[in-house]
């Protein structure tokens, strides 16, 4: 996943970061890695902090992705003390180049993520991807279970949203079937 984030992050890092006179040319991949990292570790501890109804707010839609949010306000301000830190940017620099960037990229990930047709994130990969083997992950999805019971996602009619559901919806429709019953898209 932490690829396809980073491709993510080059797609948008033209104005912020590339087109920048704050960031000198030969730090243009260096901030672009970085602003990966931060993203990807930025979720990681989210998760690892307990952050599901967060996380699942995100993914589902329920909250903007923009400076209001809080997982994009953590995210944002991780990045700009860490561009300042380490590429010793001016605070208003660090803080634009976040600013700009983090709900650009996160929005980009959870419309990928939505749409059936884009096998390019799964929302499962993100979830084991950013909580791994413990048990943040399966908060997260017991999280994203009661907004899935909201919608629909309950294909065997046990009363509860988990793996089986996922591997019936996937039979009838793959991955992009769950996220469209999910997020509204058929």
């Amino acid at each position: 996943m932490f690829e396809q984030l980073t491709q993510l992050v080059q797609q948008y890092g033209g104005d912020a970061v590339v087109n920048n006179t704050a960031i000198p040319n030969e730090h243009n991949e260096a901030v672009i890695n970085e602003t990966s990292s931060s993203i990807f570790s930025g979720l990681q501890k989210i998760a690892s902090e307990g952050g599901a109804e967060q996380l699942a707010g995100l993914f589902n839609g329920s909250s903007p992705i923009d400076s209001s949010n809080p997982v994009v306000q953590q995210i944002t301000q991780q990045l700009s003390g860490s561009l300042g830190e380490k590429f010793g940017l001016s605070g208003a620099a660090s803080s634009g180049v976040a600013a700009s960037m983090i709900p650009q990229v996160l929005n980009s990930l959870v419309n990928k993520a939505k749409d059936p047709n884009d096998g390019s994130f799964q929302i499962s990969d993100i979830i084991s991807s950013i909580a791994g083997n413990s048990g943040q992950a399966s908060n997260i999805m017991d999280t994203i279970s009661k907004y899935g019971m909201q919608f629909g996602l309950d294909q065997n009619n046990d009363g509860k949203v988990d793996l089986s559901d996922a591997a019936a919806l996937t039979k009838s429709g793959g991955i992009g079937g769950l996220l469209g019953k999910l997020f509204g898209k058929s």
